[in-house]
Order: structure tokens, then sequence, then C-alpha cells
């Protein structure tokens, strides 16, 4: 490239942000592409926040939360860094022209600022999943409508986007599951599980939330229906397959009988890698395979007695963007529960079951999810009686 490649990170200082930070470190060293940072944001951690924006030397920090402003001054006092506070300045750094915003704040609470870059003609590496799932019709409309590109970063995304070609000819896709901690735990073993060993991924370095989303399989629920949204394909042409080694990440099938699969080692800099220079390649310091030495690759099918997550997904997707809705938010409230010790590891499934039951069999029907204030509205009611049955069903819960 002639001139540097502009980026904002949103989500600067989570696991994808770090690893972001480090594919830019890298290629900015080895001189395979020159990254800019123009704009971090973060939620709470103004000392990690304050470390990048002087380390990258970028041009503006945020933190959304205001009662960090002091310490985020104090800590760049002397740079040239802009620092600004709160959620309206999180959407507006994600709002300046940038070639590429990596969208990678955790939950739901990352859909405002991933449509505002949308709307600010940024084009978007997609790394928050929930505002996918909660938002991934009004950001890919968005998108259509300022010729905007959205690239997807989670490795099972990324993988397909690099196997489909022009998509013509293509049967399904299949994204893989590592299967998380409890792959052969059984039920019993299940229902005791603290939060510890929820969040111990064999095989990825991720947050709390998403590793305890791995062990569930509410991950690969959430990713089963973004790989829907993303690639615009029936819930028929979609298909999940736990592969312990995550060694393949996702697969194309063609009508010809041919599958094409995307491999590489367990480590997220290669998708970030991807999405943030496509359409070319930067190096990254990624292990690199050494398939003698891995000797085989093993998979199975998805147990759905003890991974209900799946078959909440397919249900959910069938009955569009506000089921999904309702989908994702009971999950962050059941996994919040879990976390703090309000209710066992299988009643996370449990509790979203129920709530999808409540919305199908109920008056929030209604909501079409098209705009960001009836994502908002679905967003509160869904959490509300998400509680509410956390409150008043315990006594019948799965855990």
């Amino acid at each position: 490239m002639t001139r540097p490649h502009n980026i904002s990170i949103m989500g600067a200082t989570g696991s994808i942000g770090k690893s972001a930070l480090d594919v830019v470190r890298h290629a900015n060293a080895c001189g395979d592409q020159k990254f800019k940072i123009v704009a971090l944001a973060a939620g709470s951690d103004a000392e990690g926040l304050a470390a990048q924006a002087r380390e990258f030397d970028a041009d503006v920090a945020v933190i959304a939360d205001e009662t960090k402003i002091d310490e985020l001054r104090s800590r760049l006092a002397g740079t040239n860094v802009t620092v600004d506070a709160g959620l309206s300045a999180v959407v507006e750094a994600a709002s300046r022209p940038v070639d590429r915003l990596l969208a990678a704040i955790v939950g739901s609470a990352g859909l405002e600022s991933t449509i505002a870059a949308v709307r600010a003609g940024n084009d978007v590496a997609i790394a928050n999943k929930e505002s996918v799932v909660c938002g991934g019709k009004l950001i890919l409309r968005e998108a259509a409508r300022r010729g905007v590109k959205v690239l997807p970063v989670d490795s099972e995304h990324s993988a397909i986007f690099q196997c489909i070609g022009d998509g013509r000819s293509l049967e399904k896709m299949t994204i893989t599951a590592s299967g998380g901690p409890f792959r052969k735990a059984s039920l019993e073993e299940m229902r005791s599980a603290s939060p510890q060993q929820a969040a111990a991924h064999p095989n990825w370095s991720m947050g709390v939330k998403n590793s305890i989303d791995s062990a569930t399989l509410m991950n690969k629920a959430l990713e089963f229906i973004e790989a829907g949204f993303l690639f615009d394909v029936g819930e028929d042409q979609l298909d999940v397959l736990v592969h312990p080694q995550s060694i393949i990440h996702g697969m194309a099938h063609f009508s010809d009988g041919s599958v094409i699969a995307q491999l590489g080692a367990p480590d997220m800099k290669t998708p970030i890698s991807y999405a943030l220079a496509w359409p070319d390649r930067t190096a990254t310091n990624v292990d690199r395979l050494d398939l003698a030495k891995l000797g085989s690759l093993d998979f199975e099918s998805v147990d759905e007695d003890r991974f209900p997550a799946i078959r909440l997904a397919r249900c959910a997707y069938q009955h569009g963007a506000a089921a999904t809705t309702v989908l994702n938010c009971a999950n962050e409230v059941a996994v919040s529960a879990f976390i703090a010790g309000q209710c066992g590891f299988l009643d996370i499934s449990w509790l979203v079951e129920q709530a999808l039951s409540r919305y199908l069999e109920g008056s929030m029907q209604g909501i079409a999810c098209e705009t960001l204030e009836e994502i908002a509205f679905l967003d509160r009611m869904t959490r509300e009686m998400t509680r509410e049955i956390l409150g008043s069903d315990l006594r019948r819960m799965g855990g």
C-alpha cells in the first residue's frame, strides 16, 4: 500500500482488541504492511487503553465509563491523543473516517457504534457476533445502502468467507466447534460445574463470557445465526460439527460434491489479520501448522441433549431477527447470573429456552427489529423477562 491503512478498534482492551494490536505491531515492525491507529475505545480499563494509545500513537482514546475520564486524561498527559468518555463518545469515535473499523465490543452493547461506523461509510471488520445476531439485518441493509463492506472476524465465518469464492453452486456451509471444556462431560458433571471450570477453554484464549458461551455451545449457536445473516442462507444450509483440535475452522460444500476447508492454528490473529488487510494478506507471528506432527483430525456430531443451544439457534433463526435478539439477550442475562452464582451451568440454556418460548407465545412478536430503537426495546424487555424467570422459576430449572 502507498499509505498507511487507517483503522479504529472498538473494544481495544478486550481479547480481540489486544490480538488486533498484536497484528498491527507485527505488521508494522516487519514492514509487510503499515497500519495507522485512528481511534481506540474501551469499556473501563483506563490504564490498558492509555498504554495502547501511547504505544500506537492513536489520534483518539475513548472510554465508555465516564468515571474513568480523569484517570485516562492523566495517563495520556503530554501526548497528542484526544481523550473522551461516555457511550456517545464511543459512537462518535466509530464515526471517524477510516479504511476499516474493528467492531469488538462484547455483547449487544456494540451494536450502536457498529451502525454508526457503517453509516459513516467505514468498512467494518465485525468480531461482535451479538451485534449481528441482534442487528444483522439492520447492519447489512445500511452497509448495502452505503456501499460498505462487512467482513467477518470470527474464525469460522472468516474461514467460510475465504472458501466460498463467488458463492455459485454452494450447497451448504459448516462451522466447527471445539466442544469446549465439557465435550466429554456427563450431564451430572455439567450440572455441578463452576464458572471457573466453564471458562477454561481447551484451545482458545477468550474473555470469560465468550469462554462460558463456548462451554454451553451458545457461542456456536450465535455463530450459526451470524453465518445465516452474513451469508444470507437458510438454516437448512447451515451445519455445526464438533472438531476438538480446532484446526479446520469452516467448510463450504458445493453441488459437485467438493468441500473446501480453511485450516489454521487456533489463534484469532489469523482471521483478524485477514479482515484488517483484505483483500490482501499480512504476515503474522502465529504458529504454523505441522500436519504430520498433528497426525489426525477428529469430528463428531453435536449432542443436543447435553448442548441444546444449536437447536435453540435453529428455532430462533427460523422465526427471524426478533427471535434471535431474544435468544442473545436472554443468554447474556443467564451467563451473568451463572457467573454471579445465581444459577447453575445447565440453567443457562434452560433460561434461554424459557425466554424464547415466552417470546414466541407472547405479545412481543410484533416487534420487527428494523431500527436501533426497536432492538433496544426488545433487548430491555427480554432482559426483564429473563430476570423474572430467574427469580420465580428457580425450583424448576435444569440445574
